[in-house]
């Protein structure tokens, strides 16, 4: 027998003595479901990120999106909550300061263990459960004739390459998606549970296609 405390969330926690050590696993399998899930959606292409944001929200995540992308999916009936909300700290710097933040990148990289769960606990954050991201369009840009300097600088991608290195550097937790012609693939299954967005992810980030998108 043994002792199990569920922290349901920062201010709440169950304690459940003499409890049969063969059930530790699954109340911590249920102290995992009871935390809030995030999905992190910053795109710049918002071709079809109502539709798979819709999914999302349907499958119990809650959606955080900054900018236009919160714009766009507001407009849209979605419920959703700025970066602002969850770093407490508002947009900078003309928008070049939204997700680089603790509150986020913490969200995003946090493993699966005690000890990560525990650091998370303390500084009141939330794990990040997907990450939806793709990048200011820097190639169309200056192949545009009258493309400046100016326009070429602001359209270099800062967060959107952090967010995504940082959820695929933590891929065994944290669901990425870059291209929206992999949504409606996604959609079909999550749909049915959220679990399988991490079946999807085992069948196409396996570790080539991570050296392919990030050579160096």
């Amino acid at each position: 027998m043994t002792s199990v405390v569920l922290h349901l969330n920062p201010s709440t926690e169950i304690r459940l003595s003499r409890v049969p050590k063969f059930l530790v696993p699954l109340w911590k399998e249920l102290m995992a479901m009871s935390q809030e899930k995030l999905a992190i959606i910053s795109v710049s292409d918002k071709t079809g990120i109502c539709e798979l944001a819709s999914g999302l929200h349907d499958a119990g995540l809650i959606l955080v999106a900054s900018g236009g992308t919160a714009s766009c999916l507001r407009e849209h009936g979605l419920p959703v909550k700025d970066v602002s909300e969850i770093t407490h700290f508002s947009e900078m710097l003309g928008g070049r300061v939204k997700t680089l933040h603790p509150a986020i990148h913490a969200g995003i990289l946090a493993r699966d263990t005690e000890q990560d769960r525990q650091q998370m606990e303390a500084h009141h954050f939330k794990f990040v459960d997907v990450v939806v991201c793709n990048l200011y369009p820097f190639k169309a840009t200056i192949a545009n004739a009258n493309c400046t300097l100016e326009s070429a600088v602001e359209n270099i991608d800062i967060g959107g390459v952090t967010l995504l290195r940082a959820a695929a550097k933590n891929h065994a937790r944290v669901s990425v998606l870059c291209n929206p012609s992999d949504y409606d693939r996604v959609l079909s299954q999550v749909c049915t549970s959220f679990c399988s967005i991490r079946a999807h992810q085992k069948e196409i980030y396996d570790m080539r296609y991570l050296l392919r998108v990030f050579p160096e």
